[in-house]
């Protein structure tokens, strides 16, 4: 199978998951964000949210080690990887360790009156943090599981789990909204005959818990899924210990580990400095924004997360040219693709946020806004950072990123003090991603995989820019004219995608892209048409 054909099937399972759990998770936040009321879901937000951001750290740390396990296959180097996955598996049990040794210490700095909470919800808030605390300790120790599969190339699997989780998080909403309200919690006797006792329970309470829970047992399900399938998911420490890729993998990981944990403390921080200044309600319209966001982003991360495996193991097979080509046309595609989503949103965001949501928590318009226009930036050069990643040498690279990534923390905590709105801080991140992307990642980029500057702004800034500037031009023509309806919706939507497709495919796509995407088009029509 050719690499075309099976980024192609790969990201096909991964559009498939996500056009199932797309609706079910938006759902659920519509149902969740009712139940537990604006206070309580910015609680959540703010400290359970923590949670979704391990998912990144999840991620991050997945890539790094998967780093090493398709740069072995991309090698020819099978029975090393055997290694490699004894060796992260030591490696992240002491990671996992540390990480709820330092949120235990987090959390006593938290909840002694630096947090923006009531008095009255602070104990419950309290549980949900240290659910997270558990749940986090069995995401990092399952790390080694999620690289095998994504080095494996298994996008069906992670497909598949990734709708029974959505399915799980809706009936968890249902439960919250129509089911938790009053649970038998025990037995009394009154006058001989035994009764049941219901006790009215604590949404937020339970739903800190079961998501917890959830959490916990899907990587359980990875963990023995990965066991039963791949042979390398085998423990023998004795047999496997290799004293220098150990030092290697602990580097590697290690500043791939302080990499992401910038990030993480960043954007938590983010939430607790808009919790000090503007309270919960804050917080909540940070929540629906990361939401949709995070939704939005699923459309093009689920390309990059079929075509970051290729981009390795060319790098493993000594072919760096291969892997930038392949890189600059990831740039791309997955910009084209989380543009036609993110940008229509925004046009109409008002109108959709409203037909969503029964109540939009303040600030949650500008918010998601400003956040897909710092993402839609942050696309083109996603698969740039994982060339890097690829090279191995990433301690200059994770060191510049994440000092930038602490930037926004400081200038906003001075323009809150000064009195500016709190969507300032996401006008800051805007800022400082181009800051990161056009000044760190692109020096890296040169100096590590020999990308020539010139030659990417040339074949992808300015055309990608142009193209949908020009469609965004366009499409505000129905904005104008239409009144607010969900017939404006569609035109806009219509005129922004078909303006845009057209556009891109002449000014943005090179010859060989073309004639790969039209080899793509007609592979797809044969197999509709064996069907």
């Amino acid at each position: 199978m050719t690499v075309l054909n099976r980024v192609a099937k790969n990201t096909g399972f991964l559009y498939l998951r996500m056009a199932i759990t797309i609706f079910i998770s938006l759902y659920s936040t519509r149902l969740i964000l009712a139940a537990l009321g604006v206070e309580d879901f910015g609680i959540y937000s703010l400290v359970g949210g923590l949670i979704a951001l391990l998912g990144f750290l999840n991620s991050s740390m997945a890539a790094a080690t998967q780093r090493f396990m398709s740069f072995a296959q991309g090698a020819g180097e099978i029975e090393n990887v055997k290694r490699i996955f004894n060796m992260s598996t030591i490696l992240h049990f002491g990671m996992a360790i540390l990480v709820v040794i330092v949120l235990e210490i987090l959390g006593v700095f938290l909840f002694n009156g630096f947090l923006n909470i009531s008095e009255d919800r602070l104990n419950v808030a309290e549980s949900v943090y240290q659910f997270m605390i558990i749940s986090t300790f069995f995401t990092v120790i399952s790390v080694p599981y999620e690289a095998v599969i994504t080095s494996h190339e298994n996008m069906l699997f992670y497909a598949i789990l990734g709708i029974i989780e959505s399915i799980f998080k809706l009936g968890i909403a249902i439960y919250i909204t129509y089911g938790a309200l009053s649970l038998p919690t025990g037995l009394s006797l009154n006058e001989g005959a035994i009764t049941i006792v219901y006790t009215s329970y604590d949404s937020l309470f339970v739903y800190g818990f079961c998501m917890a829970a959830l959490s916990i047992f899907l990587l359980l399900v990875n963990r023995v899924y990965c066991h039963l399938k791949y042979t390398e998911c085998a423990f023998n420490f004795k047999l496997y210990y290799d004293k220098v890729l150990f030092k290697d993998m602990c580097s590697f990981a290690g500043w791939s580990f302080f990499g992401s944990s910038a990030g993480i403390i960043t954007n938590y921080g983010q939430g607790i400095l808009l919790n000090v200044f503007f309270g919960t309600k804050a917080n909540a319209g940070q929540g629906i924004a990361n939401q949709v966001s995070g939704q939005l982003e699923a459309f093009s991360a689920n390309m990059m997360k079929a075509l970051n495996p290729v981009l390795v193991k060319s790098e493993g097979a000594n072919d760096r040219e291969n892997m930038l080509r392949i890189a600059l046309s990831g740039s791309k595609l997955s910009f084209v693709i989380f543009a036609i989503f993110a940008v229509p949103f925004i046009l109409e965001i008002e109108y959709l946020l409203d037909l969503w949501l029964v109540e939009v928590p303040d600030y949650a318009i500008p918010f998601a806004a400003l956040l897909l226009s710092r993402r839609l930036i942050a696309q083109l050069f996603g698969s740039l950072t994982t060339c890097v990643l690829a090279t191995g040498q990433i301690k200059s690279f994770q060191l510049s990123t994440s000092l930038i990534e602490f930037l926004p923390l400081i200038i906003s905590s001075f323009l809150f003090i000064k009195g500016f709105d709190p969507y300032w801080l996401y006008v800051v991140l805007i800022v400082t991603v181009i800051i990161r992307c056009f000044g760190i990642t692109l020096y890296f980029s040169e100096k590590k995989c020999g990308l020539k500057i010139s030659y990417f702004i040339k074949e992808v800034i300015i055309p990608s820019t142009f193209c949908v500037t020009l469609s965004t031009f366009l499409s505000f023509v129905p904005l104008l004219i239409m009144d607010t309806s969900l017939i404006r919706l569609l035109v806009v939507t219509v005129v922004f995608v078909f303006s845009f497709l057209i556009i891109s495919y002449f000014l943005l796509l090179n010859r060989k892209e073309k004639n790969s995407l039209l080899n793509l088009v007609g592979i797809i029509k044969l197999k509709a048409l064996k069907v």
